[in-house]
């Protein structure tokens, strides 16, 4: 084995489950197996180099100047990626053997700082869970901006709260399942115990103790020592700029599980992109850092009224300001993402740029404060106090960096002119060498007397003097001039100055990197010095830019100032979906609908045809409360929302084969979630509870359902159905109020108007709907001769319908008492026949609160169904 593949092997097996970029000059080469995962993964050529134990070895590499691009491919593809540079200089080495290689970084998900593996307007979020004596504790934090929080969850609740994070790694132990986010999971290693993780964590912070930052569970503390730990081993040794810990769990936040959150399309849509969300639609940010301070506003909707209020006056009072919002976008527009920059600063990986983007965001930061002059409300006052940062930075970075400095700071030209003495006279000698060399051979064709003398370059002789033949024997005679090269016009001669000359050429470039790099670090080491009141500054752009964002919706005038309140009430006037409205032709209007699930009508039932826009009504309700409790407009005429401490979307379902779910399976699932979970201060959406089923088997659960979100959750509730019988139930469910969405039929063709209206659908349409969809003519005229027939024969059978559930307060206080002393371990079939007669006789007499209207429990399948009893 020959000495840089022991070297490589030595490496690898510090991260045997990463791939091991190791840097050969000018490329980072790939071997074995990683080169063959990485060159399907990359689609470049793979290679041999070498034997190894007879076979040849594998070979593949990427250069280093673009291997971010690389990177980034791989990342995206669920890769690993171990960084090996070389920790010697190639040129100014003596020794022999391979030169020193050191493992400086591991590249992963929940790691990475560049802005070519980013996406700008969307945190990156490493998690790391521990479980201790049933306990879970959750520690998150975004190393490219500092963010750093934890929390406290149960296994009941995780899947909320993986829902919310979207993590990009997630550190967990084996036991913990992590359901649809297994593959994010990152290889296992064992989370600290609560003593240590206390010690560890504290220590990370330069603290003595981790109460210096609040009161944390053991198990908080060992998923933050846990996460302390993998960033120092995936960065070397090397910790990255965090803010201190702080508890940011679903408290005071809108709760919505993993399939509400997918349901809705919050921030990322069901194919994956971003375009047609809720925050695509909703987003007028100018800047990255407002981009990811919205999606979290969305991702985690308020529940405290208080803190609501605070945003929506933010907004409300620029949408009244027309001059300082205009002046303070115009501020933002362009403001470089300082918490980045700041980020890959501190890791020692910043650049140029990046020290630009400081200097930029100082700039913008001053104009947003020259913006917000005067009285102004609450969160904007407290933003425009971060804003003031020590002048001097703004003002040192202005004189140093050039106006448009390089990417890396190698390509040189970072440092203004003028700026570094020393810096200037390196690059004036690098720069200005024909000028020096020009005056050199004048100065020696003066001093020898040949006119014709030339100074020119060779490449193994460095500076010569060239002169013709006629002149060689006089110069040979110079004792300062040394014969290199005879040719056939002439000679070459090599002099002491043009030696020292050539040297300091030669030195020159080097030693004004050098000096660039020791002006740079001083820089740095200036901005890091006021890193958390940059980190503080960064925070409040991106606060102004949310608030900017909402007032720009607000000025159109077709978006409310919804009114949040500690009340029940839910009502929306002229409604409308953001995203389907976004994405309207022009010219073509979207048609609104109110809602209103006041207590005395806290469940809407809604029946119409497919296509007619049930799902879109549904869905809109539910994105305009969570606007709503964002702080942020809604896309209504007016709002009145009681705070909504839980929401449920099941609308919608796909089959999950690879986990062995059916689309019904899914479904009940979800309807399961909701029916543990919700309460009476909750908001619930579904749409066609069993219709994955038999028609009777799907509408006794759809029954079995809306019984229970009426009379026992008792939450806020829409609920779109096929099954139009359960419009009769109004009797049994007082609080339930039937909705339809209006169609009309002309000439044969079935007209969705869009509208919703009180009442009842007569029929589903669906045959009209076949027809527009494309069925062949013979099977729609086939299918309606069948729906007419099947249509009159259940007109004469009546369906069989079950008697609701009552509420408990509704329940005959008469029956109550036939109940009492009843014992079912001791009754006989005959007193048991009595008793369930005497109790039909009661209900009869008290009204009948579970019959239906018009219907008797002989009618729905009379003495069959009471044996069966």
């Amino acid at each position: 084995m020959s000495p840089v593949m022991a070297q490589w092997f030595a490496l690898k097996a510090q991260h045997p489950d990463a791939l091991l970029f190791f840097r050969m000059g000018d490329f980072f080469e790939l071997f074995f197996d990683d080169a063959a995962a990485a060159a399907g993964a990359l689609d470049i050529a793979l290679t041999a180099r070498g034997e190894h134990e007879g076979a040849p070895i594998p070979m593949c590499g990427v250069p280093v100047g673009t291997a971010e691009l690389y990177l980034a491919r791989l990342i995206r593809r669920g890769f690993r990626v171990a960084i090996a540079e070389q920790m010697e200089d190639p040129a100014a080495r003596a020794g022999k053997g391979p030169l020193r290689r050191e493992i400086v970084r591991l590249v992963t998900p929940g790691t990475v700082t560049e802005e070519a593996l980013l996406e700008g307007a969307r945190p990156n979020l490493l998690l790391a869970l521990a479980e201790i004596g049933g306990e879970v504790g959750a520690a998150w934090a975004d190393i490219s901006t500092g963010l750093f929080e934890t929390a406290e969850a149960t296994r009941a609740g995780l899947p909320a709260l993986l829902g919310r994070l979207d993590a990009a790694e997630i550190l967990a132990p084996e036991g913990l399942a992590l359901g649809e986010w297994e593959a994010r999971r990152a290889p296992g290693r064992v989370a600290p115990a609560p003593m240590a993780a206390r010690r560890r964590l504290a220590e990370a912070f330069g603290a003595a103790s981790l109460d210096a930052f609040g009161a944390f569970g053991d198990a908080e503390a060992s998923a933050g020592a846990w996460l302390v730990d993998y960033l120092k081993l995936t960065q070397a040794g090397r910790m990255p700029r965090l803010s201190p810990p702080v508890r940011g769990g679903d408290a005071g936040t809108l709760a919505m599980d993993a399939a509400t959150r997918a349901s809705l399309e919050l921030t990322r849509a069901l194919d994956g992109g971003a375009a047609l969300t809720l925050l695509g639609a909703v987003s007028r940010t100018l800047t990255a850092a407002g981009g990811r301070l919205l999606h979290s506003w969305i991702g985690a909707p308020l529940t405290d009224v208080g803190a609501i209020a605070a945003r929506q006056d933010g907004w409300a009072w620029l949408t009244a300001a027309p001059g300082a919002a205009a002046a303070l976008r115009g501020a933002l527009r362009g403001a470089p993402d300082l918490a980045r920059a700041l980020g890959r600063l501190a890791l020692g990986r910043g650049g140029p740029r990046d020290l630009a983007a400081i200097r930029g965001a100082l700039g913008a930061a001053e104009a947003c404060a020259s913006a917000l002059a005067g009285d102004v409300p609450g969160l904007l006052a407290s933003a425009r106090g971060a804003l003031v940062v020590v002048p001097e930075l703004g003002a040192l970075l202005g004189r140093a960096l050039a106006e448009a400095p390089p990417l890396r700071l190698d390509e040189g030209g970072a440092i203004a002119a003028g700026f570094d003495g020393e810096l200037d006279a390196q690059r004036q000698l690098r720069d200005d060498s024909r000028r020096v060399i020009g005056a050199l051979q004048l100065d020696f064709a003066q001093r020898f007397g040949v006119a014709s003398l030339k100074i020119r370059h060779h490449a193994q002789l460095g500076y010569v003097i060239e002169v013709p033949a006629v002149a060689v024997e006089a110069l040979r005679a110079e004792p300062s001039l040394q014969l290199r090269q005879g040719m056939a016009n002439g000679a070459r001669f090599s002099h002491p100055e043009l030696a020292d000359l050539d040297r300091r050429i030669n030195e020159a470039a080097s030693a004004a990197s050098s000096r660039e790099r020791v002006v740079f670090a001083a820089l740095v080491e200036r901005v890091l010095a006021q890193s958390e009141a940059l980190a503080s500054l960064a925070e409040a752009l991106a606060l102004l830019d949310v608030l900017q964002s909402g007032a720009a919706l607000a000025e159109t005038g077709v978006w409310c100032r919804p009114v949040v309140d500690a009340g029940d009430a839910f009502e929306i006037v002229g409604g409308r979906h953001p995203v389907v409205e976004a994405a309207l032709p022009s010219g073509t209007a979207f048609v609104p609908n109110d809602c209103n699930l006041a207590p005395d009508r806290r469940v809407l039932l809604l029946t119409g045809p497919n296509m007619a826009g049930k799902s879109t009504f549904l869905r809109q309700n539910a994105l305009i409360a969570i606007l709503a409790q964002a702080g942020l407009p809604a896309p209504a005429t007016a709002a009145r929302i009681g705070v909504v401490d839980r929401l449920f979307s099941r609308v919608g379902a796909a089959d999950e084969l690879a986990r062995g779910r059916s689309t019904f399976m899914v479904e009940m699932t979800e309807t399961a979630a909701i029916l543990h979970q919700a309460g009476p201060r909750s908001l619930v959406i579904v749409d066609e509870i069993g219709r994955g089923t038999a028609t009777l088997d799907g509408l006794a659960i759809a029954w079995a359902v809306l019984e229970a979100l009426h009379s026992q959750l008792r939450c806020r509730t829409i609920f779109a159905t096929h099954f139009h019988e359960l419009s009769q139930l109004t009797r049994a469910l007082p609080r339930l109020c039937p909705h339809r969405m209006l169609v009309r039929e002309w000439r044969g063709e079935v007209v969705f108007l869009h509208e919703v209206a009180e009442g009842s659908a007569g029929r589903s349409w669906g045959v009209q709907v076949a027809r527009l969809a494309g069925v062949p003519g013979p099977v729609v005229k086939r299918a309606a001769s069948l729906l007419a027939a099947l249509e009159r024969e259940r007109e004469s059978v009546a369906l069989p319908l079950f008697a609701a559930l009552p509420e408990k307060e509704a329940v005959s206080c008469e029956v109550c008492a036939a109940l009492e002393g009843v014992d079912p371990d001791r009754v006989s079939p005959l007193e048991a026949l009595t008793l369930l007669h005497r109790l039909r006789a009661l209900m009869g007499a008290s009204g009948g609160p579970g019959v239906p209207a018009g219907r008797s429990t002989e009618g729905a399948g009379g003495s069959g169904m009471a044996g069966e009893v």
